[in-house]
């Protein structure tokens, strides 16, 4: 059978240029290392016009020479391939790493050298190479150890697929490398310096492999953090992304120093050499089993290659209508449009005692709406005055008393305005009557109760309907007065475990003790039960708010509260005067409770949210027009 060598193509590909998918000989297979996984095959390949003695194997193609698929004498398609100079002393060579191949022909079937194959020589390869015999390989439990010099090893190390190369220069458009010395963290790349073809997917990354190089987009960068276990520290972390998955990155203590001020949000950048780990899935709310943290020579350096090139943040936008059903806790990415925002609330944290700030949003699409919750700076520079388009990746699904939010992670990603299909569509929908638009709030719904519409009624209207007599109580939205409410006893000392909020006995000795614990602290938690009346122009009803919901409504948190009441009795007073006349859209829950024989109607507040004041003239111009007879 004749076999047909892709003749000269060897000495296209040495001098640096383009031959795809060339077909050659092995003339001869030689392994150069015998440490299990890290053996290597070094060829001997030829045209029929030149042969060339520096290719190398990559090892995930070993098979092949254990198998006898590849062996002397072999004809096979190289379908990829990079190459690298080495330099060595004063002289150069040009090494081909076989990345794939097709096996055209066995050896055994062709049998002989094809040609007249001539050793390629020029002003880069001068040198004779180091001979390769001309004999089938050896079985790998006797092949013998190669003397081929450490600079080739080297070499192939940093080449093959499976150990891919830090970030070298270009010397070709095949993937073409030249091992010139290493970048330092921060330096520039691009196209010209780096070709993409080098990088491996963030999908491949795997604890085994030594060298490698990633280009991903940094998806989230958080603020620098302070640990305390058996030794205090800092930390910072970052999420990146490629168009084949996502990772988490961590750099603590000196690397933290190094690299923080190096990398920004929605950036480009290669990365190289850090540590590979199997992630905690406790704290890893990533697609990916596992998690790079950065070591004192990995390298950073931001891309520059055109956009089209770019890896792109992927999103699974799920209609907002679509997250009632979801499971509290679920990590999802959402799309919407900010109708209103809360006014920033600060507050300090119960177990850490930090300053926090929050703003919850309304996002709606077609479908429906529902709040998000913003921290941070996040919350503190958001400006929703052009009810601007938000795309939101990685929100986690919140659950409280029936209703359902989202709240921003650490992880999360928020772009205002994307350019994005999906954002186009919501901007247009908004703006040509989305805004008018009645929708169900998720964030106000309960699955399985009557109030699975959100719609507003008034206090006349709901007690037509009976709400109330539901077993599992009847949920609706009202917009109503906050007309009065009770300052004494709005805040209590309650048991300092999460998991219990009873209120405490003060034993006057230092010591508070819980009932229902059966337990005496040393200290103990505030919590809020905010009574009052709302009243609407039908008519007023009673309220409870309890802890979160009170906190949103006063705007300071139930240990603010606390403290105002046990040293500023004034300042404590002027708060709930201030709250006193302020109108809300309010989410209420009505059921019957039976106290002493004598059944009533308790309604609780689920949520109280600040006014949207032109979606509310909207609505109130569509009631006007259909009293009047008039179709809208």
């Amino acid at each position: 059978m004749a076999y047909t060598l892709s003749n000269g193509s060897l000495e296209i590909i040495i001098n640096g240029g383009v031959y795809e998918k060339p077909v050659i000989q092995i003339l001869g297979i030689q392994k150069i290392e015998q440490s299990g996984v890290n053996e290597r095959f070094r060829l001997q390949v030829s045209d029929g016009k030149h042969f060339h003695s520096f290719a190398i194997l990559a090892t995930q193609l070993n098979n092949k020479v254990y198998s006898g698929e590849l062996s002397l004498f072999s004809v096979v398609q190289i379908n990829v391939f990079k190459t690298t100079l080495l330099r060595n002393t004063n002289k150069e060579e040009r090494m081909i790493i076989i990345l794939d191949i097709l096996i055209i022909a066995r050896g055994t079937e062709v049998g002989r050298r094809l040609g007249n194959p001539q050793l390629w020589t020029n002003a880069s390869a001068s040198a004779a190479p180091v001979p390769i015999p001309a004999t089938p390989p050896p079985t790998a439990s006797h092949a013998s150890v190669s003397t081929t010099p450490k600079h080739l090893t080297d070499a192939a190390s940093h080449a093959s697929t499976d150990t891919k190369p830090n970030p070298l220069p270009s010397t070709a458009s095949h993937a073409c490398t030249s091992t010139t010395p290493k970048h330092s963290a921060g330096t520039s790349f691009n196209s010209t310096t780096v070709d993409s073809k080098l990088t491996i997917p963030i999908a491949n990354l795997t604890p085994y492999q030594n060298k490698w190089c990633i280009k991903a987009r940094v998806v989230n960068k958080t603020e620098i953090k302070s640990y305390k276990t058996a030794k205090t520290g800092k930390y910072f972390k970052v999420d990146l992304c490629d168009d084949s998955g996502e990772i988490g990155a961590t750099a603590f203590n000196n690397e933290c120093d190094k690299f923080y001020d190096k990398i920004e949000s929605d950036k480009v950048y290669y990365i190289s050499s850090c540590q590979i780990k199997t992630a905690n899935k406790q704290f890893y709310k990533l697609n990916n089993d596992y998690e790079m943290i950065f070591k004192s020579d990995t390298l950073i350096a931001e891309c520059f290659d055109n956009d089209s090139t770019l890896p792109t943040v992927k999103y699974d936008f799920l209609p907002i209508s679509d997250i009632a059903n979801k499971r509290p806790d679920t990590i999802l990415d959402v799309i919407g449009v900010c109708k209103m925002a809360s006014d920033l609330q600060e507050f300090t944290a119960k177990n850490t005692g930090r300053l926090l700030k929050k703003r919850e949003v309304t996002l709606v699409d077609q479908s429906s709406a529902i709040t998000l919750a913003l921290w941070g700076n996040d919350a503190e520079k958001f400006d929703a005055s052009t009810n601007p388009v938000i795309a939101v990746k990685g929100a986690r699904l919140a659950e409280f008393n029936g209703s359902k939010s989202l709240s921003c992670l650490g992880s999360t990603m928020l772009r205002t305005n994307p350019d994005l299909p999906d954002a186009h569509r919501l901007r247009g929908w908004y703006d040509h009557g989305g805004a008018s638009a009645e929708l169900v709030n998720v964030s106000a719904r309960v699955v399985g109760s009557s109030g699975g519409k959100t719609e507003w009624i008034t206090f006349k209207e709901a007690e037509t309907r009976r709400t109330g007599s539901l077993e599992k109580g009847d949920y609706y939205n009202l917009l109503g007065v906050l007309i009065y409410t009770f300052a004494d006893n709005a805040v209590y000392k309650a048991c300092p475990q999460d998991s219990c909020n009873r209120k405490v006995l003060d034993q006057e000795n230092g010591l508070f003790r819980c009932e229902k614990c059966d337990r005496e602290y040393t200290n103990f938690k505030y919590r809020l039960i905010l009574g009052g009346t709302i009243a609407d122009p039908t008519g007023d009803r009673k309220i409870t708010a309890f802890n979160e919901v009170a906190e949103s409504m006063l705007g300071k948190s139930a240990e603010e509260v606390g403290h105002l009441l046990e040293n500023d009795k004034e300042e404590y007073g002027r708060l709930f005067d201030e709250i006193n006349l302020k109108t809300f859209l309010f989410n209420l829950r009505s059921k019957a409770e039976t106290y002493n024989n004598e059944q009533r109607v308790q309604t609780i507040v689920m949520s109280a949210q600040p006014i949207n004041y032109k979606d509310a003239n909207s609505r109130f111009v569509k009631s006007i027009k259909t009293l009047s007879g008039i179709q809208v």
